[in-house]
């Protein structure tokens, strides 16, 4: 008894630490969004000013001239925005070639909602994203005050929106606790304040629900494209297991088989010792054949299902790695595979290149879609480039619809988030 009332205090810590992590990881995720949220949007403003002069300007003739060079603008900003909602999610697709005739520009869909963009983005988004940048350095000056406030001369310092002046350590307090209560809505608004302008730029800058499908015949078909090579891809890496390794074994053994034949009547000892290592050499090859079969599809899938399967990864694993399934039902065997091979090359990455000290696999079943998530506390900035096996993972989870997300900031922590449909 007394053993596991120890163990409760520790559970609890273990899961405070984990809440306040996820806090931290998604504020700092929001702040990087909205960084590059008010990028766009204060080009936006530029853009939003030039169409409304060019528009008051047509009286005169000039706006003629103007509002084509605006109407380019504004679809460059759109598309700068698209590429900036593609990098933290789902691809976000143009809607094609845009009119920058006025008169054209008027009667299309698509343009109009651009406008309506705009003209959200440069006003409400830029207050939205400015306060999201502002937010974590007021946060994190009045939560420093007592540091540095001594360092200043006599009279100026004083809380960041300086209502008073700071005289003693009697008013350091009120500025600390400033500090965090801007800490509190730090990470309670700028994750929803990334959201709601991701959700705006999604919905406006994105395909019409009625768009014409031979975009999403298009995407369908670049990701047929990326599910092939991913294809022949594994079939190269088979044949080369195949016959790089266990091919020559079975090559060896044969040589050895041969060769302990013609000696077994001269030297019965030297044909006895041939023997044995053409045995060792057979059973390394069926260990490869093994292995290779392994890499095609698991048989624990099946037996153990994918939870059994990832405990089986995390054992094997040489970073210390912790597994958290809560997927009752079954998904699609493809999908579980697919779910299978990211977190094994992911737990790869993760040993080869991280330098972590400890990884966390995560895995729900929710709502007919299939979460899995693989968390490093390494160094961090990994990418799709220098063979670290993302692209391949990318391109499995695209062949079934599913969405990679890689976040992983210079200092880590790492984190890839997949999100498959089970019924695939």
């Amino acid at each position: 008894m007394s053993n596991h009332r120890q163990d409760v205090p520790g559970a609890e810590r273990a899961e405070i630490r984990e809440i306040v992590l996820h806090a931290a990881r998604d504020t700092w995720t929001a702040v990087e969004q909205l960084v590059g949220a008010l990028g766009t949007a204060t080009v936006a403003v530029v853009v939003l000013l030039a169409l409304v002069a060019g528009a008051a300007s047509c009286v005169v003739g000039i706006g003629f001239v103007l509002l084509p060079v605006a109407l380019r603008g504004m679809h460059a900003v759109a598309d700068r925005e698209r590429g900036r909602i593609s990098r933290w999610g789902p691809e976000l697709l143009t809607p094609g070639p845009l009119p920058v005739r006025p008169l054209q520009a008027l009667g299309d869909p698509a343009v109009r909602r651009e406008l309506r963009w705009l003209a959200g983005h440069a006003t409400a988004g830029w207050l939205l994203a400015l306060s999201g940048v502002f937010l974590p350095v007021l946060a994190v000056r009045d939560a420093s005050f007592p540091l540095w406030w001594q360092l200043m001369p006599q009279g100026t310092a004083g809380a960041s929106i300086g209502l008073w002046t700071v005289e003693d350590w009697l008013g350091v307090l009120p500025v600390t606790m400033m500090g965090i209560g801007w800490t509190a809505v730090l990470v309670g608004l700028t994750p929803r304040m990334a959201r709601v302008l991701d959700r705006r730029g999604r919905r406006l800058l994105g395909p019409a629900p009625d768009a014409d499908l031979s975009l999403r015949v298009a995407e369908l078909t670049a990701t047929r494209a990326a599910a092939l090579d991913a294809h022949a891809t594994e079939l190269r890496r088979i044949e080369r297991s195949l016959h790089d390794g266990t091919q020559n074994r079975v090559v060896a053994v044969t040589v050895l088989l041969g060769t302990a034949r013609r000696m077994l009547s001269r030297d019965p000892a030297a044909a006895d010792a041939l023997l044995e290592r053409a045995q060792t050499a057979a059973e390394e090859a069926l260990a490869e054949l093994r292995a290779v079969a392994r890499g095609i599809l698991p048989p624990v899938l099946a037996d153990r299902g994918l939870s059994g399967a990832l405990t089986g990864l995390a054992a094997t694993c040489p970073v210390p790695c912790r597994i958290d399934v809560d997927a009752s039902a079954r998904c699609a065997a493809s999908v579980e595979a697919t779910a299978y091979f990211v977190v094994a090359e992911a737990l790869t990455n993760v040993s080869r290149h991280s330098g972590a000290a400890q990884v966390t696999v995560t895995l729900r079943n929710r709502q007919g879609r299939l979460h899995v998530r693989v968390e490093d506390d390494g160094q961090g900035g990994a990418g799709e480039g220098g063979g670290s096996g993302l692209v391949g993972i990318r391109r499995r989870i695209e062949a079934h619809d599913g969405i990679l997300t890689l976040t992983s900031p210079p200092g880590g922590p790492t984190t890839i988030e997949v999100e498959l449909p089970c019924g695939s």
